[in-house]
């Protein structure tokens, strides 16, 4: 086939269209310059965007390292600096720090066994009041050790106590700086007022716990553990739901001036009743305290004497009756006429088998509740009772008598 017009014959002949490149003489393909140069680029690009990607995820993980540890230096976190200890004085913080200095904690031990408790000074000779239960395991021959907020210690010994108020004091010598805790006056409470609790719940000296005053005028029996009636305490005592615990009896409650308004002496737990310190139940919110315009007279009265006076109105009570109201009984103790001769409710018209309903216009309901509103006044105060004879109902007015306690 003879060439196409205007191609040359050898060139043709030379003309492979499925080689890309000349070879060279060994075989290998030869690559122009310009080819060379954009291979090259080719890749720059690919290492540059795998030196990215490498420094993409060593970047990631080491700014996950330093979030998670705060860099190479040492960790030091943000805190408040130093500011003022002084609080208001009407705060909880405020009424702890004014009253603890004058707040013990009692280890008494003896034949009767041994326990914790909590007292307050009541004035710079070293008279100490406390719960009578707390220092009566010391017996005659125990002893008594008191354990000031400080962390000095004394011995103590019982000037007086009366089980009917649950109240004793203890004395310690040789001990400068007492400082009295301030007594307030219990009839000025009222309900929803707050108030502070200091103690050694279960040996936790210096414990303050807060709340309110719950109710006023609770007819509050404790003890009664010998069984003849003897050692039963009867208290018109101020509720509250500060949380107190074994090992706060005897400790202040106090107002929000930090002034005594009250004793705490018992508690109502889930399982042991109003014992003070039965079961070792912890607290339920229902704490009972001795108020403290009682606890001041006997404390005086022991001190003084030895000994505490009990208000009576000269009659037996039938403490079996289970009707509304305390009704006197048919019979003396002793066989004889349930009213004492001469006493103050023979000299109000009282008789064998009235039953009381009221004290000064308030409701009373058992035998117990009556010997609590008793309790809960002076001997020479005067009263007013409401009773009922034979389905008629009068009044009468009598001056309350006096018996020394054990």
């Amino acid at each position: 086939m003879p060439p196409l017009p205007g191609a040359s014959g050898a060139h043709w002949q030379r003309y492979d269209p499925w080689r890309a490149a000349p070879l060279q003489q060994n075989g290998s393909v030869q690559v122009s310059p310009e080819r060379r140069r954009k291979r090259a680029r080719r890749v720059l690009v690919a290492g540059a965007a795998l030196i990215a990607l490498v420094s993409g995820s060593v970047g990631g993980a080491v700014g996950a390292y330093l979030e998670r540890n705060g860099g190479v230096s040492e960790v030091e976190l943000p805190q408040a600096g130093a500011e003022s200890t002084d609080r208001t004085p009407g705060s909880v913080a405020g009424i702890a720090a004014s009253a603890l200095p004058s707040v013990v904690t009692l280890h008494v031990s003896g034949d009767d066994g041994q326990g914790t408790g909590t007292g307050f000074v009541l004035d710079a000779r070293g008279h100490i009041l406390t719960n009578n239960h707390v220092v009566e395991p010391a017996g005659t021959g125990g002893e008594i050790s008191v354990t000031f907020s400080g962390g000095q210690t004394a011995r103590a010994e019982v000037v007086g106590g009366d089980t009917g108020y649950d109240l004793a004091v203890v004395k310690v010598s040789g001990v400068s700086g007492l400082k009295p805790l301030p007594l307030g006056n219990s009839d000025n409470v009222r309900v929803g007022d707050p108030v502070v609790a200091i103690g050694a719940p279960f040996d936790l000296a210096n414990t303050v716990t807060s709340g309110i005053i719950s109710a006023k005028e609770r007819p509050i029996t404790a003890g009664g553990e010998k069984g003849d009636g003897s050692d039963i305490s009867y208290v018109d005592a101020l509720q509250t739901d500060a949380p107190i615990n074994p090992g706060n009896s005897g400790g202040p409650l106090v107002d929000s001036q930090a002034r005594v308004i009250g004793i705490n002496s018992a508690i109502r737990s889930a399982d042991s009743g109003s014992d003070p310190e039965a079961g070792q139940a912890g607290s339920i919110g229902l704490g009972f305290a001795i108020p403290i315009n009682q606890g001041k007279r006997v404390a005086e009265e022991l001190i003084n004497t030895g000994k505490a006076t009990h208000p009576v109105i000269g009659v037996t009570l039938d403490m079996g009756y289970t009707g509304d109201g305390a009704r006197v009984a048919m019979k003396g103790n002793d066989g004889g006429s349930p009213v004492n001769e001469g006493g103050p409710g023979a000299r109000a018209g009282i008789t064998a088998g009235d039953v009381i309903t009221e004290v000064d216009g308030q409701s009373v309901h058992s035998g117990e509740e009556l010997i609590v509103k008793i309790r809960a006044h002076r001997p020479g105060d005067r009263l007013e009772l409401t009773l009922k004879r034979d389905g008629d109902e009068k009044k009468v007015t009598l001056v309350l008598g006096s018996s020394e306690g054990d």
